[in-house]
């Protein structure tokens, strides 16, 4: 896969999705469209997982900024 953008990933991953779901696409191309989306998706989830490592929050602490990882909370 060549370098993209997360935006650019995700945005092909919606068009193949798109594609799969409402156009008429012959076996043979499902199958490359699926293989290319499980590829996107995995990028996709390998790029939030390091953005959300990335994160951290900058805090004061007796007078000093201390680093901490920045935890999302799931409701």
């Amino acid at each position: 896969m060549k370098k993209m953008s997360y935006e650019e990933a995700f945005e092909k991953l919606e068009e193949i999705m798109e594609k799969l779901e409402f156009e008429d696409v012959q076996l043979d191309e499902s199958l490359k469209l699926y293989e290319e989306g499980i590829s996107l998706y995995r990028y996709c989830s390998e790029q939030l997982e390091k953005a959300q490592l990335k994160i951290t929050k900058l805090s004061k602490k007796q007078g000093t900024i201390v680093e901490e990882s920045f935890d999302i909370q799931e409701d």
